[in-house]
């Protein structure tokens, strides 16, 4: 078992935020946006659920605060930190502390990132940089860790475009989507595939279970929301014979205004539940 970056990034990337729900062979990248995200704070406590494969895991502690700001003109801005204590027996304790912040076009087509990875008493791992769209490619400019340029498949989505083309299908009704993502992860050089399984949509009216902030909140009780599941694979990764395995993979109920609630986070060896504990609304700025 090991916490990486990449694992502790990914639940900011969906969690944060999250038209035309295209798949890995087809649509273009840019999509329509017609979700009305709502600028807001979320807390989220982390526990352990379960463990697999005998791992070496006795208990999680842990917090994600995230904020998410911004509108369709100005694009949208996240700001998320996790921290999170493993507690493995024998004195053995790993202790991760992870911040990213990034601003996102509403067309998808510009995407700055800054992320800043701790464990333990260890040197801070930093990533910095840009990806910019330009036709049929994606240009990423790194600073951090090292300086380097290099090229995506211009049918690769950014973080904030990929709940928009969720909650997009969800509302067609489709059941399944594919999607390249990027968000800068890792060494900022990861691109994952990644498959959505889109459940039956849950009324506003029916009470979430356990019910949390979010539930109760009277801005968000008219509100559709979906069970999804996502599913991260390496795009790297070459599949042997029978089925790839997930590197990781998240479980929510996604509001159709972006907003995520009831978080399970699967990193094969071990389960994480993540429950909203605070969730604030923030002053929402309109387009000029």
């Amino acid at each position: 078992m090991r916490m990486t970056r990449h694992t502790s990034l990914r639940l900011g990337a969906l969690a944060m935020t999250m038209v035309g729900a295209g798949a890995l062979g087809g649509t273009p990248a840019i999509a329509s946006p017609n979700v009305a995200f709502l600028p807001h704070q979320a807390l989220y406590d982390l526990s352990l659920l379960k463990t697999r494969n005998n791992a070496s895991v006795n208990t999680v502690r842990g917090r994600i605060l995230y904020n998410f700001s911004g509108n369709a003109c100005e694009g949208y801005t996240s700001d998320f930190r996790q921290v999170s204590e493993i507690e493995s027996g024998e004195g053995k304790n790993t202790l991760s502390d992870l911040r990213s912040s990034s601003w996102e076009d509403a067309a998808g087509k510009s995407y700055r990132f800054k992320i800043d990875t701790k464990m333990n008493d260890s040197d801070p791992t930093d990533v910095d940089g840009v990806a910019e769209r330009t036709g049929d490619t994606i240009t990423v400019k790194l600073k951090q860790p090292v300086q380097k340029t290099f090229t995506l498949d211009g049918k690769t989505v950014f973080p904030t475009e990929q709940i928009e083309r969720i909650i997009a299908a969800a509302r067609d009704g489709k059941t399944l989507l594919e999607l390249q993502v990027y968000d800068g992860s890792d060494n900022g050089e990861k691109v994952y595939n990644t498959l959505t399984v889109i459940g039956q949509a849950i009324p506003g009216d029916r009470a979430g279970s356990p019910p949390d902030p979010s539930t109760s909140d009277a801005a968000m009780k008219p509100l559709t929301r979906w069970p999804v599941t996502v599913s991260y694979y390496d795009h790297e990764a070459k599949a042997n014979s029978g089925e790839q395995t997930p590197v990781y993979a998240m479980s929510f109920e996604l509001y159709e205004n972006g907003v995520s609630r009831s978080l399970v986070l699967d990193y094969n060896d071990f389960v994480l539940a993540g429950a909203l504990g605070k969730f604030d609304v923030k002053s929402n700025k309109p387009c000029k």
